[in-house]
């Protein structure tokens, strides 16, 4: 195996033929469906070293290496020969989530009953729906356990699902910056986002797949979310209120000060790669994912009472998005049923976004739990 990882195995499967097509939470059924995956490394012979990696909102299956493009992984830091999830030791796996827009059967995919794009005929998926499918892909690889299963925010959300709807899969799970469902602000928030797209004349009740496309809503969109993902303190430090290439105030709405300019490069960057109503459908899911209510009828210990995984749980003193109490109630529910939780709360100015970015105190903590769980 190359031990810079410079050359990943990426690959798509199909299932859900018709008519045997997948039954979605909404009573929907969708098929064929395709999930896009990479994986890493390599699968040992008693196939126990499978660690299954589920992205964030905006992410998609490229989480280390260099892949089309030579793009860095989304979680470069954290995964290859000699880091936290060490691709020499464990067969890491990772796919775009169903709705996604990254390879997987999405709103912009083709219908194959029309030959158009989906659209908002796409039926409303679940974060349930989007872990269903990657069973499917863990099936397909003739995976019977994973050793671990972990993921960030909504991925993180991906992980809790995998516990409670297929317990006996899961040997331990790794939870960061995660929640067991979304507090009214965090609704506030993807609602005003969606808007923002569903408000650009571009949209077109999402059929804009011939013509222009709603990039000002989507990067409106990634804007407000942006500003989620950081706190005040890391604002405050890398821009407070210094200017963009001025030395006073232009009298106009250009973008005056540095974190204005900065978040305008983000919606920018953000439109050349994601689809808006990828966006709309994902954001959507993680607003209905309610762990207490669709697996614990209202209690989140009686959510857990199947699970057998060993937990280890991560939060963020500046995340303000989901915030560590939300973090200490998995714990809570954990500890009711018997399970084994780790928990642990980094003390950071870097925001929700902090499991991302490079932290020599995340990646021995990871390092150690998947050695301990691995036969």
């Amino acid at each position: 195996m190359n031990r810079d990882l410079k050359k990943v195995e990426a690959g798509t499967f199909t299932f859900a033929h018709p008519p045997q097509k997948m039954c979605l939470e909404s009573g929907a059924a969708l098929g064929p469906i395709t999930i896009a995956y990479e994986t890493y490394g390599s699968l040992n012979a008693e196939g126990s070293n499978a660690v299954l990696i589920c992205h964030a909102l905006t992410g998609d299956a490229h989480v280390a290496g260099n892949g089309a493009g030579s793009r860095p992984g989304w979680w470069d830091t954290m995964v290859g020969p000699g880091k936290g999830i060490d691709t020499e030791k464990y067969f890491v796996i990772c796919s775009n989530i169903l709705g996604g827009c990254m390879g997987s059967t999405g709103p912009s995919s083709i219908n194959p009953e029309t030959g158009k794009p989906y659209g908002l005929s796409f039926p409303l998926v679940t974060i349930g729906d989007m872990v269903k499918a990657q069973k499917a892909l863990i099936d397909h690889l003739e995976i019977e356990r994973l050793l671990a299963v972990a993921g960030g925010s909504v991925g993180g959300m991906q992980v809790l699902e995998w516990c409670v709807r297929y317990p006996q899969s899961v040997v331990s799970a790794i939870l960061l910056a995660t929640t067991m469902r979304h507090s009214a602000q965090a609704i506030a928030f993807n609602e005003v986002a969606r808007q923002a797209i569903m408000a650009d004349p571009n949209w077109k009740g999402g059929d804009y797949a011939q013509g222009p496309k709603p990039d000002l809503g989507l990067a409106v969109a990634r804007m407000i979310g942006h500003i989620t993902y950081l706190s005040d303190k890391s604002m405050s430090f890398k821009f407070g209120r210094k200017l963009q290439d001025k030395s006073d105030f232009s009298f106009n709405f250009e973008a005056d000060f540095q974190v204005e300019s900065y978040l305008r490069h983000q919606g920018k960057k953000f439109v050349e790669r994601f689809d808006a109503n990828s966006f709309l459908y994902i954001t959507r899911a993680a607003d209905y994912f309610d762990l207490k209510r669709q697996h614990g009828q209202g209690s989140a210990a009686k959510a857990f009472s199947c699970s057998q995984a060993k937990f280890l749980v991560v939060s963020y003193t500046s995340d303000w998005l989901y915030p560590t109490f939300q973090s200490r109630a998995i714990v809570t529910a954990l500890k009711k049923n018997g399970l084994k939780a780790s928990f642990c709360e980094i003390d950071s100015t870097l925001g929700h976004d902090a499991f991302l970015l490079p932290d020599k105190r995340l990646s021995p903590l990871i390092k150690g739990f998947l050695e301990k769980a691995l036969p």
